[in-house]
């Protein structure tokens, strides 16, 4: 496993070692041996996967308090483009955002701490979208930054008009609201 770092301090981009025959490929998408050797702790305790259209954004999410997840994301089909905003108030990248092409065909993860908003937008006609979170999700600790603010003007490479966004995540609060609890 190769483990890429970003401008975001804890936040890693993933590839695995492929291993690729006639029958097709294999590769580990987590190691806690491998991961650990690289000084990276984590206890996954529960695996989400979704599946959504072209043009759909989904996020910026984050759990609050005891709550809060860490997440090793990855897609299973189609093409996203993936998105950690750090909302750690102490940190010198507080409300910057990475921003990395996931699909099946790259097998890319990311892995994005605790501390982080999470959000992607669906490149392709359709994603399957998994991952594992350290965390079990607790409905009452949601929170969300609006996918749209101007501060963090993240392009989604989405037009406006073709883009799917549930109506919870419309009314998510701009980063310029938001107070950090992390």
């Amino acid at each position: 496993m190769n483990f890429i770092k970003t401008s975001l301090e804890g936040v890693f981009i993933l590839e695995p070692q492929v291993f690729t025959d006639a029958r097709g490929y294999f590769f580990e998408i987590y190691n806690k041996a491998v991961f650990e050797a690289a000084g990276l702790h984590y206890d996954f305790v529960q695996d989400n996967q979704s599946k959504s259209v072209y043009g759909t954004i989904r996020g910026l999410h984050f759990q609050r308090g005891e709550h809060a997840q860490a997440k090793l994301v990855r897609v299973l089909e189609g093409t996203v483009l993936d998105v950690a905003v750090d909302l750690r108030r102490d940190s010198p990248s507080f409300g910057h955002y990475e921003a990395v092409e996931l699909s099946a065909e790259n097998q890319r993860q990311l892995l994005i701490p605790r501390g982080f908003a999470h959000g992607f937008s669906v490149l392709s006609e359709t994603a399957v979208f998994a991952y594992k979170c350290d965390n079990f999700y607790c409905r009452e600790a949601e929170g969300g930054i609006r996918f749209d603010d101007p501060t963090l003007a993240i392009d989604w490479r989405i037009d406006k008009e073709k883009a799917v966004i549930a109506e919870k995540d419309r009314r998510h609060p701009l980063f310029a609201e938001f107070t950090s609890c992390f």
